[in-house]
Formats: C-alpha cells, structure tokens, sequence
C-alpha cells in the first residue's frame, strides 16, 4: 500500500460470487512451502491465466462472500506474492477480510462493484475515503473507508510489522 495517500490503481481481474479459498489455492498445494511457488497456481481452476498474467498492482474484483470456505491463511498470501495489490469484493468471508490485513493486502467492500466492474478496466482505490472510480467509465462506487487502525496495520506491512513498530515506540 502507498504508504501516504492509500490511493492504488490497477488493472481489474473480475470474479463473481462465492470465490471460496479452494478455488483460490486448492488444498493439493498447500504442501507446497514456499509462497512464491504456490502463487503459480492462484485461481487454477476458475482463472487459469491469472497466476502466469497478473500484474503488481492488480486488482482483484468479486462478488459476495469472497474467500469463504476453509479457513487457509495461504489464500490470501499468494495473492500477495502474485503482486496483487488489493481485492475489493461485495462481501468476504470474516476469516479472508482478517488474514488479508494480517499480512498486508489490502481489501475493501464495495456493494455492487461486480455490476461496474469488467476485466482489463483500471480501478483506482482509496482506502481511507473507501471509494473506488472505474477509469474508463468515471463511474465512482462508495464502499466502506477503513478504520484508522486497519490503514496502519497496512502501512505497516501486517499486523506482526505493525505490532513491532508498536512496542519499539512504546519502549
């Protein structure tokens, strides 16, 4: 994340509703130890391009209840790996929201975002106005500003990082 202004703009990849975790990374890779080689098989089965094409600073753009199902903290790591630079979705399950700002990536909610967003358009995202503006359209969608708390977490790179700065201050 910017570290000042909490604006990120992407290219959109466009999923619907109910992206569960399995279909983000299946289970058969989770033996796999090293992030940056489970990230090669992000979205396998729905998207199988996206591993091999995704871009720093992409978006990942949902419906509701995106990445439900087991609760795996790998999900939203390979993304992060992948260079994907927020996920903004209609809804997420509790467990991915959390994880996602534990280790740094940023999401968002946005009602309705599935019905203005399409694949390849550009998103820009403000986090703390909880806004996002489809480029191509200059349609602007308000979703839900994030917490003061939540916007430090992710200047911080994760919850540990945010906690170490946290008590280095402290002592």
């Amino acid at each position: 994340m910017p570290k000042g202004t909490g604006v990120l703009s992407g290219r959109i990849w466009l999923f619907g509703d109910n992206v569960d975790t399995d279909q983000i990374i299946q289970g058969r890779y989770l033996t796999i130890l090293d992030y940056s080689e489970m990230a090669g098989h992000a979205f396998e089965i729905p998207r199988p391009e996206f591993a091999g094409n995704v871009k720093r600073g992409d978006i990942v753009v949902a419906g509701e209840n995106f990445g439900g199902g087991s609760s795996r903290e790998e999900a939203p790591h390979v993304l992060l790996e992948l260079g994907v630079g927020c996920v903004v979705a209609e809804s997420f399950s509790r467990l991915f929201y959390r994880n996602a700002f534990n280790i740094g990536l940023p999401a968002l909610i946005v009602p309705d975002i599935t019905n203005s967003a399409k694949d390849g358009m550009t998103l820009e995202v403000n986090l703390v106005k909880g806004a996002v503006s489809v480029v191509e359209t200059g349609q602007i969608l308000h979703g839900q500003p994030l917490p003061r708390l939540m916007l430090e977490i992710l200047r911080a790179g994760g919850a540990v990082p945010w906690y170490r700065k946290k008590k280095r201050k402290q002592s």
